[in-house]
């Protein structure tokens, strides 16, 4: 069983309505979730991959189920900077991606 330990939803968006991990852009809390769901691959792979750099791990979870990352990986794995090598080692360990 995974324990995991989200923010709670009122402080995931500062006083403008802006998830706390978009600290620089002005995307507010519905529209950062419809570009999550664009049918656009590159799009989403974009946002999903700012969220997977600059969010708490745990809080990824609150917006996407980690079968959407590993259908999404070869696309956003250039956008994770620095936590690239976390999440594919997260991804390996679950055996979501080879």
């Amino acid at each position: 069983m995974a324990i995991l330990n989200p923010t709670p939803a009122d402080r995931l968006v500062d006083g403008a309505g802006r998830p706390y991990f978009l600290w620089d852009c002005e995307v507010s809390m519905p529209e950062f979730v419809e570009r999550l769901a664009s049918e656009d691959v590159e799009d989403r792979a974009y946002w999903l991959g700012k969220m997977m750099r600059q969010a708490k791990p745990d809080d990824v979870f609150t917006f996407v189920r980690p079968e959407r990352i590993a259908t999404d990986w070869h696309h956003l794995q250039r956008y994770l900077g620095r936590t690239r090598a976390f999440w594919n080692w997260l991804l390996r360990t679950w055996n979501l991606i080879p």
